[in-house]
């Protein structure tokens, strides 16, 4: 069973969701400690005017914010909901499959949820049924009990919990994992490879590294092409 594991991250990028597709399970990794400067509150959407950040505002005090695990992290007041819709409404709303997508955003910026994970994770959920991503089953570490160690060791008892013996991960963890901890406990890892063709965006100059919803408003129902291939049978290499 292959199973892949990342924080909850706010419209991430389609290299997030090839790992969805890739993996039997996949797991929000909801109950580590919050990265102030990461992707749980924010990403890039293009616009007219270039590259552009929307950015969830979260309730702090001071450095506390840094030392909350993801799941308790409280989005601050204010009108973040309204402005974020309003910025993709004019960023997009010539796209061509913005209208598709379009009721299902403004749902989101709709809801009232100040929880953090809560909203990323749901609006996650979605976008990967967007994508005809069904098989993938969805969990949370936070869900889990009995997970012990820190670092491969905490990565060994997670695949435990969860019945998992392949572990996909994302290029940068060569540089923590500990490939020979995991193969004597009788475990599988591969790393994700992000090469994706580029597709025609709204406004150029193109840019590979922004949310999923740039791709989902170009391209539609065949945006899944441009990330594992024509059917979730014909990944790329």
């Amino acid at each position: 069973m292959r199973l892949a594991i990342i924080q909850p991250s706010y419209i991430p990028w389609r290299g997030y969701f090839h790992q969805i597709q890739k993996a039997d399970v996949f797991m929000f990794y909801d109950d580590v400690q919050y990265d102030k400067h990461g992707w749980r509150n924010r990403n890039r959407v293009k616009s007219a005017n270039g590259t552009t950040w929307l950015t969830i505002p979260v309730a702090a005090r001071g450095n506390v914010v840094e030392s909350t695990p993801i799941n308790e992290i409280r989005c601050a007041s204010g009108q973040w909901r309204r402005k974020h819709w309003a910025t993709l409404q004019q960023s997009y709303g010539r796209a061509p499959y913005f209208e598709r997508y379009a009721p299902l955003l403004e749902e989101f910026y709709s809801r009232r949820e100040d929880r953090l994970a809560e909203l990323t994770i749901e609006l996650t959920r979605r976008l990967a049924g967007e994508l005809a991503i069904e098989r993938t089953r969805f969990v949370r570490s936070s869900e889990l009990a009995g997970i012990e160690g820190a670092a491969t060791d905490r990565l060994i008892s997670l695949m435990r919990a969860v019945g998992a013996d392949h572990f996909i991960s994302g290029p940068t963890a060569r540089a923590y994992l500990d490939e020979a901890k995991l193969g004597a406990a009788g475990l599988t890892l591969e790393y994700m490879r992000y090469e994706y063709p580029e597709y025609e965006q709204l406004h150029p100059p193109y840019d590979a590294h922004v949310s999923i919803l740039d791709l989902l408003f170009m391209q539609g129902a065949s945006a899944g092409e441009l990330i594992w291939g024509r059917s979730a049978g014909e990944e790329t290499a």
